[in-house]
């Protein structure tokens, strides 16, 4: 079984039951999906209803009604769907469904998914059940689609499909309307007994007429979406799911005196566990982990650090900030990391670290890093700010230097609006981080021991960044699809070249980048106002920049960071995009430059 597909179903089983737990009705509504149209919401059936007297006679009630579309023809009781509530639904695995409520409230219907752990990375669409017929005109259809949306963008499945029976007239008209397309037909033969009536398939051999068909539809996009290129596709937006959601409403509520720090440590704690390392301080910034990172280490006025000339402004800001001198060092012209030999030519005896950076969520070259470090008695820190999930050699970026820093800005894979953290291995540095961190005090006093900073992160930012750090893996595998989509797309376009993960690295690909050519008949420029007039957002990468006047030693712009900086951008990357959207980047950038 591949990774990607590996993700796929434990994102799968981990989402439905954390919503499936649910056992309050105040959980229940942070946990639900707003429907966009109508203005009702879908509420996920939960441990809160399988005891639920009124519910369960609503659902037998519902199912009463609509025997008609189901193959099966049983005797319904409340008995009966309690027992299906629990053993059918609410135990397996793979199978949830959520309640259609209305803008006033008040139970519609039902829809669901179900038999989603399936090695082709399908979703089937279940249970899509009106029990109120009156009023709200198009909820259904609201429900179907912002469900989908929903799994779209939390799930990453590889497709959708439903199956109903082609006798159900209204249904298939239903799914026909909303754009669903028909993949195949299974013939029923009606079977009766005395426990009921059943459609099943027919044995091998049989030949005799069906009585009926299922029908099976497939669905690729969203339905009712807007079509690709219609409104601005963006370069940059988070993946938010409920859990996320709940946990920053507990935090907001409840967050406070006693549990201030319930998410704050949480979070740190599982971040040092997924990165592999002994500490994580949470931070109000990635530039603030930066700035920290260096101050711990002493490092000030007359000492120099090398850092990267494609990088944010803030990795060689967090240098001036404690005083120090950045020294600009070149990259690779394909992967745009920091050049280790490059490094090695900026050491002077005046160098005291090396901040490098796995740009657009690169892992830079660490052993040939590490044995420059090693021989010139030097830190090395790592902004590894867009790099979350990440690995080289099988090692997590953020593991490998004195410290590690990353962000959680709201255009990164994993986001908490603003905010940072800290990571390292060593127990002095932590101590020393920590109390520059807490504003230089004794613990538990108002005794100030040092001059100290303030970047703390909030426990309700943490809240959202321990939701994100759950489902990081599921994240990651979405990033790295839409570059296999843009690879797919861009196959064979002149002119122009795709920024790919090193050997021996697994790249998360948070920005998906291209580089033009000299010979392209557009300018990287030009190129972005084309794209930005059809509705396709870029942003260029990075320039050198040395080149900023802001700096205390001036200094040319390195060769190949001028020239990436000049000729490349950063295409659409968010990690909700659709298929049909990158496709359409791709169309858009093909007939730009094959004119």
């Amino acid at each position: 079984m591949n990774n990607a597909l590996t993700v796929y179903r434990s994102i799968i089983t981990e989402t439905f039951s954390f919503l499936k737990e649910t056992c309050t009705l105040e959980e229940l509504y942070t946990r639900g999906i707003r429907l966009d149209k109508t203005g009702g919401m879908l509420l996920p059936v939960c441990r809160l209803h399988q005891d639920d007297a009124q519910m369960i006679a609503l659902f037998s009630q519902w199912r009463r009604e609509n025997d008609f579309a189901y193959p099966g023809r049983f005797q319904v009781t409340d008995a009966g769907t309690a027992s299906w509530l629990r053993d059918k639904l609410l135990a397996v695995p793979d199978r949830i469904l959520f309640l259609v409520q209305d803008a006033h409230g008040h139970n519609v219907g039902h829809i669901g998914f179900a038999n989603c752990l399936n090695d082709e990375g399908l979703m089937e669409i279940d249970n899509v059940l009106r029990g109120v017929k009156e009023g709200n005109p198009g909820i259904m259809a609201d429900a179907l689609s912002c469900m989908v949306k929903w799994a779209r963008t939390t799930l990453w499945p590889e497709g959708f499909y439903l199956r109903v029976l082609a006798s159900n007239d209204h249904a298939v008209a239903f799914y026909r309307k909303l754009g669903l397309v028909e993949t195949g037909r299974t013939p029923l033969r009606r079977i009766v007994s005395d426990a009921g009536s059943n459609l099943v398939p027919p044995a091998e051999g049989d030949t005799a007429a069906a009585d009926d068909h299922f029908i099976r539809f497939s669905l690729a996009g969203e339905p009712s979406a807007a079509k690709a290129g219609q409104e601005m596709i963006l370069t940059a937006g988070p993946s938010i799911s409920q859990r996320e959601s709940s946990y920053a409403y507990d935090a907001a509520k409840y967050g406070w005196n006693n549990q201030w720090s319930k998410y704050l440590s949480s979070f740190e704690s599982a971040f040092a566990k997924y990165v592999g390392v002994k500490y994580a301080l949470a931070t109000s910034s990635g530039t603030g982990a930066l700035h920290l990172s260096l101050a711990a280490l002493g490092i000030g006025p007359g000492d120099e650090v090398i850092v990267p000339d494609i990088t944010w402004v803030a990795t060689a800001n967090a240098v001036l900030y404690v005083g120090a001198t950045p020294i600009f060092a070149d990259i690779d012209r394909d992967t745009w990391l920091v050049d280790p030999a490059s490094i090695e030519a900026k050491v002077t005896p005046r160098t005291k670290a090396i901040m490098v950076v796995h740009l657009y969520g690169h892992a830079c070259d660490m052993d040939r890093i590490g044995a420059i470090a090693r021989k010139h008695d030097l830190h090395i820190v790592e902004d590894a700010a867009p790099s979350i999930g990440a690995q080289y050699k099988g090692r997590h970026t953020g593991s490998f230097g004195s410290f590690a820093c990353f962000s959680f800005q709201g255009a990164k894979l994993s986001v908490t609006g603003e905010g940072g953290m800290l990571l390292t291995n060593d127990d002095r540095l932590y101590e020393r981080a920590y109390e520059i961190w807490n504003q230089g005090r004794n613990p538990g006093t108002f005794w100030i021991r040092t001059n100290g900073l303030k970047y703390k992160m909030s426990n309700v930012q943490a809240a959202i960044g321990l939701g994100q750090l759950e489902r990081i893996d599921a994240l990651v595998e979405a990033k790295r699809r839409i570059f296999r989509w843009y690879e797919e797309g861009l196959d064979g376009v002149p002119h122009l070249a795709l920024c790919r993960e090193p050997e021996e690295t697994r790249s998360i690909y948070w920005m998906s980048s291209i580089c033009l050519d000299e010979s392209s008949p557009m300018s990287r420029d030009e190129l972005a106002k084309h794209l930005k007039a059809l509705n396709v957002d870029t942003r260029p990468v990075f320039p050198a920049i040395s080149q900023y006047p802001i700096w205390p030693l001036r200094q040319p712009p390195l060769p190949v960071a001028k020239f990436v900086g000049d000729h490349a951008m950063n295409l659409p990357s968010g990690v909700c995009l659709s298929h049909e959207q990158v496709q359409y980047v791709c169309r858009c950038i093909r007939e730009a430059l094959s004119c």
